[in-house]
């Protein structure tokens, strides 16, 4: 380690050269008045031993003082200047961050208005999951009596009716209805039969499709009910700032009730976006199935066309013959809307023998 004395200054050398300098003026004053004492025999010993001592005392005091800053120099440490000298400036202290968004305490400040739209949650959760455990291949159109209706269409002219219904009551599903309904109508005229299967096609679509009509709606209502929790919410923090203490800003009061009067809106998107999403899937889904289960049921429909006017369907699945007699007759025309009816045909009176008198009368 090495060690530096430091020089002195130009103010320190005057104040040690100033008693010096008060010493030799001392002496340099009484010499003239020492000799003129002397020139007139008035000198006095004592004034000069009194000026002698008082030099030698300002001098030793000089050289003591100067003895010892020569003992004691000032000592200056290299590790303290390089310690000074790599100090990093000190940090300012950060701005506080500002803390994240808790979810949870966002839904207990939606107020009341968030409770008809968390039914609404869970009302499209639950009628999402049983639509589609519902709307399957499985469910609508089982592969058992897909697969036994198809061996009795080939060939087509070979197909059995009664046969076809065991099968369909065998395996309960909307195929198996539609089926039924056709197999009913043998007998009748090809068209007659197609028209029962449209219609039973219709029923079971209809009832498919019920709930998804509940997604639609969900996903309609539920953004309107966030949108009425935001208005309301933006009438409380309005009326809030009104009132306000002299502690609190008016910007910081209707920025705190306006975020939170946004968090119905939000919570109303986060339900319906999914549930409309849900909703068109499901849809599309229901009309592919029902699509195949139309294409199916009308391939089968030519293999009923050999009975017309032949056979019938009776209650417990088996053909039975028709009749001549009892032909199936055909459906009644309905008049058009706003007709007028025809008038009744008129009696032809024969005349009797009242009616002769009165003629000749």
């Amino acid at each position: 380690m090495k060690n530096f004395t430091t020089n002195e200054s130009p103010l320190e050398k005057k104040m040690i050269s100033q008693p010096r300098k008060f010493a030799g003026g001392i002496l340099s004053m009484l010499r003239p008045i020492a000799w003129q004492r002397r020139r007139s025999n008035q000198f006095s010993f004592s004034a000069l031993a009194i000026a002698i001592v008082l030099g030698i005392s300002a001098v030793s005091t000089v050289a003591a003082q100067e003895a010892g800053d020569n003992a004691n120099p000032e000592v200056v440490d290299v590790d303290e200047i390089q310690s000074i000298m790599t100090d990093e400036p000190a940090m300012e202290p950060q701005a506080p961050q500002p803390s994240g968004i808790d979810l949870l305490t966002l839904i207990t400040r939606g107020g009341a208005f968030m409770i008809p739209i968390g039914i609404m949650s869970l009302l499209v959760v639950a009628l999402a999951v049983e639509r589609s455990l519902s709307l399957r291949r499985s469910k609508l159109l089982p592969e058992p009596l897909v697969d036994d209706l198809t061996a009795l269409t080939q060939p087509i002219d070979r197909f059995n009716p009664s046969v076809a219904m065991r099968s369909c009551q065998e395996s309960p599903s909307p195929l198996s209805r539609v089926v039924v309904a056709m197999l009913e109508r043998t007998g009748q005229p090809l068209a007659d039969i197609e028209r029962a299967a449209t219609d039973a096609l219709e029923r079971e679509a209809d009832t498919q499709a019920a709930p998804i009509r509940w997604l639609t709606l969900a996903a309609a209502a539920t953004p309107l009910m966030g949108l009425l929790g935001t208005v309301w919410g933006m009438i409380v923090a309005f009326h809030e700032s009104t009132t306000l203490t002299a502690d609190r800003s008016r910007s910081e009061q209707l920025s705190e009730g306006i975020y939170t009067a946004l968090v119905t809106t939000l919570a109303g998107l986060v339900v319906a976006i999914p549930a409309a999403i849900l909703a068109l899937y499901l849809e599309n889904r229901l009309a592919k199935l029902f699509h195949q289960m139309e294409e199916f049921a009308f391939r089968i429909s030519p293999g009923l066309v050999r009975f017309a006017g032949r056979n019938r369907m009776d209650a417990s699945g088996k053909l039975q013959p028709i009749d001549a007699g009892s032909s199936v007759p055909p459906p009644a025309a309905v008049p058009p809307v706003g007709s007028v009816p025809p008038p009744p045909p008129e009696t032809v009176n024969s005349g009797g023998p009242n009616d002769g008198g009165a003629r000749a009368n």
